[in-house]
């Protein structure tokens, strides 16, 4: 299904990214930010409040830092939308993560809008085989060889780590299937979308694949960028800057030359709630059955091609 948007102020698409918090440090990620502030864009940037306590994976710097946070804090006066990425990199309480939201909107004046589930998290909302319906849910068992069967509890009653109310009341989309399709709204011309099987989530979108720097340079090869501007479409594209986008406090040229490329176009380069809000008209969409289980068969082929199950 092709789903046309008329873009605000002309614009011939849309494009943000939504920036994962895994190993980020201002050292790594600070020339990033500052290239694409020169260059017009803005984005999404996801944090942790909290520090780990235990069994965190993919560590970087933490709100608990004063100068991280401080620097996130001008980041956001720039334009750039500051998101959640659980409490914290490690597994989090249900108190923890109600202090961490509340500690959210005391910094960043503001509930957050944009949650993303972080991987090993026994709090993250509906992930693992909870991502999945019916047979789909099997065939990621298998692929997973069961090893994230009942790994997320963030929306389970009576579990620990349950904060599916705090989530509902507080978030407004949450982060799931990625595509390499650059044009992430032809992938998921549903997006935002409510599934009633997963109540505690307001609304659901999808992104495109961007995790690394070589597969960022892949996805937005400069081919697919010109078919996303000519199709009027819209590019989510989930990132980790910290993952190789910049090396010794520089960005690396190849990587500046593709955001040049982007830039160039006539985008609207606004952070991902805007262009949700935007996609949405302040109406929920309600998936049906249909859409969704075309979109889950979508994704876990994706999936396998790329030899990567998340």
């Amino acid at each position: 299904m092709n789903r046309r948007v008329a873009w605000p102020n002309g614009h011939k698409f849309a494009f943000t990214f939504v920036d994962d918090a895994d190993w980020a440090t201002m050292a790594r990620v600070r020339p990033i930010y500052d290239l694409i502030t020169d260059l017009g864009m803005r984005s999404t940037k996801t944090v942790w409040m909290l520090n780990a306590s235990s069994g965190a994976r993919n560590e970087g710097s933490t709100c608990e830092n004063p100068a991280y946070l401080d620097w996130n804090l001008s980041l956001q006066e720039r334009g750039f939308e500051i998101a959640l990425h659980c409490a914290s990199a490690g597994s989090s309480t249900r108190e923890q993560t109600r202090f961490a939201i509340e500690r959210f909107r005391t910094l960043f004046g503001d509930r957050p809008f944009i949650h993303c589930n972080h991987t090993g998290c026994a709090d993250n909302m509906y992930w693992g085989d909870a991502r999945l319906s019916g047979w789909r849910r099997t065939i990621y068992n298998i692929l997973t060889r069961g090893r994230r069967r009942h790994s997320s509890w963030g929306h389970v009653e009576g579990s620990p780590h349950f904060w599916g109310d705090l989530c509902r009341g507080h978030v407004s989309y949450v982060r799931n299937f990625v595509f390499d399709n650059l044009n992430t709204l032809e992938v998921c011309p549903e997006m935002p979308y409510h599934d009633p099987a997963r109540p505690y989530v307001n609304q659901w979108f999808a992104a495109s694949d961007g995790g690394s720097a070589a597969r960022f340079l892949r996805n937005c090869a400069p081919a697919r960028i010109d078919r996303l501007a000519e199709s009027g479409g819209a590019g989510i594209v989930y990132v980790h800057f910290a993952a190789g986008f910049a090396e010794n406090g520089a960005v690396r040229e190849e990587v500046r030359k593709r955001l040049e490329y982007i830039a160039a176009k006539d985008g609207w380069f606004a952070t991902t709630s805007e262009i949700l809000s935007h996609l949405g008209n302040g109406r929920p969409l309600e998936i049906s059955w249909k859409e969704l289980r075309r979109l889950e068969v979508r994704w876990l082929k994706a999936c396998i091609r790329r030899g990567k199950t998340l």
